[in-house]
C-alpha cells in the first residue's frame, strides 16, 4: 500500500521510496527513508495535501508525492 492510502490517525513503516530524479532525492532528504515510522495527522479539507508526522516533526505532502511512498501499515494491538 502507499502512504496516500493510509487513513488519518494510522501509522505505517516506509518500505520503499519511488519517484525519479529530483523528486526521489527530495523525499529522501526530508527523512522519508525505508524503515521510518510515519503517522497521518490530517488531510486538508479539499483532500490535498496531507500532513504526516515522522522523526519528531510534521511534514506536508501532496497526495501525488505520497503515492510514491510504499508502506507497511502498523497492525493494531491486541
Amino acid at each position: 500500500m502507499t502512504l496516500k492510502e493510509l487513513a488519518v490517525g494510522k501509522s505505517g513503516l516506509i518500505t520503499a521510496v519511488g519517484g525519479e530524479g529530483n523528486l526521489r532525492c527530495r523525499l529522501l532528504d526530508m527523512g522519508l527513508i525505508p524503515n521510518t515510522k510515519v503517522t497521518v495527522v490530517k488531510i486538508a479539507p479539499m483532500g490535498d495535501p496531507m500532513e504526516i508526522r515522522l522523526r519528531g516533526y510534521e511534514l506536508t505532502l501532496r497526495l501525488e508525492d505520497a503515492a510514491q511512498i510504499e508502506i507497511m501499515p502498523e497492525v493494531s494491538g491486541k
